[in-house]
């Protein structure tokens, strides 16, 4: 989730802090730092200088503005399957009334192929009766 606001605020200025020079950090307890770069530290304590390197909470802002671009990345696509599932509901609706509109045409195949089936059982009942008829014809011919 990306930041808003004031966290927003924070954490632009803390990617911008930068140090300006080293600072010498104490070892020995405590947590401020000790002189100027180049002073030597007292007896049992070792000194330790930070290079000028980005702040801690910067790979944090880092995180943050990757996420950012990852959910605008993703919105982006969310936003292009949208486009793809209404071009395909417009079409799926074209071919719905495309469908309607050639249904009675549907229906009347469906009733002429219900008639020519009954006309071919017809035509087979009345070529075994004529079949019936020759036989019968030849069988009288014949006395």
């Amino acid at each position: 989730m990306a930041a808003t606001g004031e966290e927003a605020a924070e954490m632009d200025c803390i990617s911008r802090v930068s140090l300006a020079h080293p600072t010498v950090l104490s070892l020995g307890g405590s947590s401020e730092p000790r002189g100027e770069p180049g002073e030597t530290a007292s007896e049992g304590q070792e000194v330790v200088t930070a290079a000028p390197k980005k702040p801690i909470n910067s790979s944090t802002c880092e995180d943050y503005h990757l996420l950012e671009n990852m959910n605008k990345l993703t919105s982006l696509k969310y936003m292009e399957m949208k486009d793809i599932s209404i071009n395909i509901s417009r079409n799926l609706q074209d071919l719905n009334h495309k469908y309607a509109s050639l249904q009675p045409y549907l229906d009347q195949i469906n009733q002429i192929e219900e008639q020519v089936s009954s006309l071919e059982q017809a035509a087979y009942k009345l070529d075994t009766y004529s079949k019936k008829l020759e036989a019968k014809f030849k069988k009288l011919e014949k006395r």
